[in-house]
């Protein structure tokens, strides 16, 4: 027998291959103890696999999607056979799952990138087919995705850290947003001939920061002690969940003002009244879901999120319904807002709760039907190159003005040059929002509603924000992730999180995940 060499095997584990080095990037061990079966390390060793707890994972994320497959095949038969759209939207789906997980796992970028590029690839080769009545299924998929979104950012908003430094957050969640709206409004009109409700519509939707890029490139600076000092991590999740309330909110509101048959006075009263009753009903729903059901209830984890999420979906579609799209947005936020403060006054951490992470879970599941859907309403061959240059040249001019002009808001914050700069580069990313309403527009052309001008231009018009859109998550998502990283290090000061909990940090639990 030849004998076991024992040097050759410890040079190995010090130096791993590269393909060694490419499975444990992808396959990270459990962050705590976890069971498997005796013979899971025989037959899936790790890190060649995943752990028996992150492959149980995905495979019941699977199982989610071939079960709902399943129950809509045994109801509407053909419609969903192998050769049906909703086989093919499902395996869309499943695939943008897959990529966006390696994605995330091999070049460290989001995942939402890797899923938004699946569903471009899909349409393109033609491997997805959606007529008109598939559609809307996937308009009300995109919109659950879309209460998903609010009502984690409203989970997430914490109210010590409102209450005390309220003027920074407004400072850096509503002054950077208005200066890039305006931005890509005006170039927008200029360079991509698009009439000035149109322009700002797009200027409302593309101004909007992703905190599912940003969330987890912050966290990852935090957890080695960047920025804790000051807090700049809790700071910049209270503002971008405040810049995309506004967002969804305004882009609503004009969406509205665009496609509704009343009179000019009464679409100009309705944007104030919306906004008030929005807060007022949202406020109200969330007093209500601290008290009802009660809370020592054995049940009140899945009844408070039951409440929570029919609310938000109540408030959505009834907002849609009478012609005041902007309320619904704002009801959402606002009921996870003042849930989640009465929540923790009953003992529940902000955004560290069980209903938190029920949507957190939810999203888990609606993340790839969004981007993959999304991205399969891009043509590549109907796209008009010019539309595509100029829209990249407005997108870029833009991210930069916005980064100077944040250097320039965030006076009286306490900040220094370099954690100025730091923020600037941080409010960069796209993604979550601009998927969400990107295809809105379309849609509402797509079902014969029109806006007051020529069937064909508004057509072009939607296409266009659409583009835009895609374009502006395909570009400045990578942009920000990498440059979050680079930066972060270099512009921000280290010291241990668990020795400077002061100023924002010492506000309360700000923990949060990305939507």
């Amino acid at each position: 027998m030849e004998p076991i060499n024992h040097q050759k095997d410890d040079a190995e584990s010090r130096n791993p291959r590269w393909w060694h080095k490419l499975c444990l990037r992808c396959h990270q061990e459990d962050p705590t103890p976890s069971w498997q079966p005796s013979w899971w390390a025989k037959i899936f060793p790790f890190p060649f696999f995943p752990t028996y707890r992150q492959s149980a994972q995905r495979l019941c994320i699977l199982l989610f999607f071939f079960l709902t497959w399943g129950i809509l095949y045994v109801e509407l038969g053909e419609a969903v056979s192998l050769n049906g759209e909703l086989f093919s939207m499902t395996i869309l789906v499943i695939a943008a799952y897959l990529i966006g997980w390696l994605w995330l796992k091999i070049t460290t970028l989001p995942a939402l990138i890797g899923m938004l590029l699946t569903g471009i690839m899909f349409q393109n080769l033609n491997l997805v087919h959606m007529t008109d009545e598939y559609r809307k299924l996937n308009q009300d998929l995109r919109k659950i995705a879309l209460v998903i979104i609010l009502t984690r950012a409203g989970l997430g908003l914490n109210a010590a850290v409102l209450k005390k430094h309220y003027t920074a957050v407004l400072q850096l969640g509503l002054l950077p947003w208005l200066v890039e709206c305006i931005a890509i409004a005006i170039t927008s009109h200029y360079l991509l001939s698009l009439p000035w409700i149109w322009s700002f519509l797009l200027g409302s939707m593309i101004a909007s920061v992703s905190p599912a890029v940003v969330v987890p490139c912050l966290f990852r600076l935090r957890d080695v002690g960047y920025g804790v000092a000051k807090g700049i991590p809790t700071l910049l999740l209270a503002a971008a969940a405040i810049d995309d309330s506004i967002s969804v909110a305004v882009f609503a509101i004009i969406l509205n003002a665009m496609f509704s048959t009343g009179s000019a006075t009464y679409n100009i009263i309705v944007g104030p009244l919306s906004i008030i009753a929005g807060v007022l009903f949202g406020s109200l729903w969330g007093v209500i879901t601290s008290v009802i059901p009660e809370k020592g209830d054995i049940y009140v984890v899945p009844l408070r999120f039951l409440a929570l999420f029919l609310g938000a979906l109540f408030a959505l579609f009834i907002s849609n319904l009478i012609g005041w799209s902007g309320a619904g947005p704002l009801a959402i936020v606002s009921s996870g807002f003042v849930a989640a403060y009465f929540w923790e006054q009953q003992g529940w951490a902000i955004n560290k709760n069980p209903v938190s992470n029920i949507f957190r879970i939810m999203w888990i599941f609606f993340e790839p039907i969004l981007f993959a859907f999304t991205g399969a309403q891009i043509t590549i061959n109907a796209l008009d190159p010019e539309v595509i240059k100029m829209g990249a040249i407005c997108l870029l001019s833009c991210l930069v003005l916005r980064m100077i002009a944040t250097f320039f808001v965030s006076f009286g914050c306490g900040l220094n040059k370099k954690e100025k700069l730091f923020i600037g580069v941080t409010w960069l990313a796209k993604a979550t929002v601009q998927a969400a309403l990107g295809p809105a527009a379309l849609d509402l052309v797509n079902n014969g509603q029109s806006a007051g001008l020529p069937a064909e231009d508004e057509e072009h018009f939607a296409k266009t924000l659409l583009a835009v859109s895609v374009l502006s998550v395909v570009v400045s998502a990578p942009l920000g992730a990498i440059l979050i990283a680079i930066t972060g290090p270099r512009l921000l000061s280290q010291e241990p999180e668990t020795n400077n909990q002061t100023n924002f940090e010492t506000t309360g639990n700000t923990t949060s995940t990305p939507v």
